[in-house]
């Protein structure tokens, strides 16, 4: 069955919003997925920096936000892991699978394991199973549609949906449970979610399509045995920097970046260079270049919402309501609410205009400015002391970065999909989680330089940056759009 065939059965059935019928397995096991994985990050900061009295681990801060930018970068960096295997070894469903039970062995280990035996544990494998479950998910989700089908956008902002309906249950699910009762039941609860979107994924697995199975590109039954010892020697190689203390915490995200930025040039180049795409193709893979510079942008800003917001929250937000202290991890529950409210009607805005939508260069443009704008409104709060920001204040800038995020996050991955070489569909998927991986531990990185006591000059300096990379970005619109050769 072509794509187009596909196209059109799930045009005749219409049985997911108007969507494909499989969109809906995917959205469940993405949604379950992400409520494990919110739930854990939205209490993983506050465990590592929290005194050992609080129930935490007492690491110093700037080491704290440098391992959660670390962590949410290898998530990230780990899709290239995930989309290769896919793309050269297994195909994505199975890729997409097992990486779902890797994911729920880390919360597990978080769970159970204490201190930082567990927080190492936990991590790598939590990392390494959700960069298979994105790449993959994402990567499904594309194939049901074919290049010119106008639902594209729509589908994947649906899609984005099951995403925010778990970042919106994870975080308060284990933030009452932190507070209440401590951080392992919390790390527990993320645990049963990952396995509850495991059985209702493991039910309905009998009706995934034949084609989900394939492998695009096939590896060479000779090349295999090579690169799985190159790769064990790079785990052996990596434990080994960790036991003689190489890998220093204040400086993973740092090292998380360089991979990130090394990983993504190489993998430009390996396409660019590669015998098996197109011309047209070439071109297109050469337009999402700038591309990938806005989204890194975008991503180091909005990912500070699970390090300098989350510290902001912590020590400068007024979380007093009618005299009940809300749990600091309430706050990341804030902007999916506001994605679950408006990832409908951009859905539908996108639909209604159809082929007289933005072009996606000018969508990345205004949602890169519009982060800058966000970082800004922080600017009036400036200077105050603790419990000085008032909570509807910080919801009304999480809601600028909700408007960004949906003119950027769903369309990008529906972009890296529409700009895929068919030789490279999931990897391609992969480079956009690449920026994603680049953005978030620069997240991290760049936390070390917030100051509650000077914030002006950090949320300023931010800010202009992305306003000027936006309009740097909607000036190149009309080359981009040749090179992107009819995909808008």
């Amino acid at each position: 069955m072509t794509a187009t065939d596909t196209t059109e059965s799930a045009r005749g059935s219409r049985t997911f919003f108007g969507q494909p019928p499989f969109l809906a397995n995917l959205f469940g096991i993405e949604l379950w997925e992400r409520f494990s994985f919110y739930g854990m990050q939205g209490i993983l900061l506050i465990y590592l920096y929290y005194t050992v009295e609080q129930g935490g681990l007492g690491i110093d801060r700037g080491a704290a936000t440098s391992i959660v930018g670390a962590y949410g970068g290898t998530v990230y960096l780990s899709t290239v892991v995930g989309a290769w295997l896919a793309d050269r070894l297994f195909g994505a469903e199975r890729v997409l699978f097992y990486s779902a039970i890797l994911v729920m062995a880390g919360h597990i280990s978080l769970a159970l394991l204490p201190g930082l035996v567990g927080v190492g544990t936990g991590l790598v494998l939590v990392a390494l199973g959700s960069g298979g479950v994105k790449a993959n998910a994402t990567s499904l989700v594309g194939s049901l549609y074919a290049e010119d089908d106008d639902r594209r956008d729509a589908g994947f902002s649906l899609f984005y949906l099951g995403i925010n309906v778990g970042a919106l249950l994870g975080p308060l699910v284990t933030g009452l449970l932190q507070k209440n009762i401590g951080f392992h039941v919390g790390f527990g609860a993320a645990a049963v979610g990952m396995a509850l979107g495991l059985m209702q994924y493991a039910i309905a697995r009998r009706r995934v399509r034949p084609q989900a199975h394939e492998v695009p590109h096939p590896l060479a039954r000779q090349h295999r045995r090579p690169l799985a010892a190159a790769a064990a020697g790079a785990v052996v190689a990596l434990a080994l920097l960790a036991w003689a203390g190489l890998l220093p915490l204040q400086r993973l995200s740092t090292i998380v970046v360089v991979l990130s930025g090394l990983a993504a040039i190489g993998y430009f180049v390996v396409i660019l260079r590669s015998h098996a795409i197109t011309a047209v193709e070439r071109r297109r893979v050469l337009a999402f270049i700038p591309m990938f510079a806005a989204s890194a942008v975008f991503w180091s800003l909005y990912q500070q919402q699970f390090t300098v917001v989350t510290i902001y929250s912590d020590t400068r937000l007024d979380r007093n309501i009618f005299g009940w202290q809300m749990p600091v991890p309430w706050v990341q529950s804030i902007n999916p609410i506001f994605i679950i409210l408006l990832a409908g009607v951009f859905a539908a805005i996108w639909t209604r205009l159809g082929p007289r939508q933005p072009s996606t260069p000018v969508k990345f443009a205004a949602g890169t400015a519009l982060m800058g704008v966000a970082f800004l409104l922080f600017l009036p709060l400036a200077g105050g002391g603790p419990n000085s920001a008032p909570l509807l204040a910080l919801i009304g800038i999480l809601f600028v970065f909700t408007l960004a995020e949906l003119l950027l996050s769903p369309v990008g991955l529906s972009l890296s999909t529409k700009l895929a070489p068919r030789a490279f569909r999931t990897q391609m998927v992969a480079l956009f989680f690449l920026s994603v991986a680049l953005g978030t531990a620069m997240a991290g990185t760049l936390a070390k330089y917030y100051n509650e006591s000077n914030e002006a000059p950090y949320f300023a300096a931010l800010g202009a940056v992305a306003i000027a990379l936006g309009v740097a970005l909607w000036a190149l619109n009309p080359l981009l759009r040749r090179m992107m050769s009819g995909v808008r």
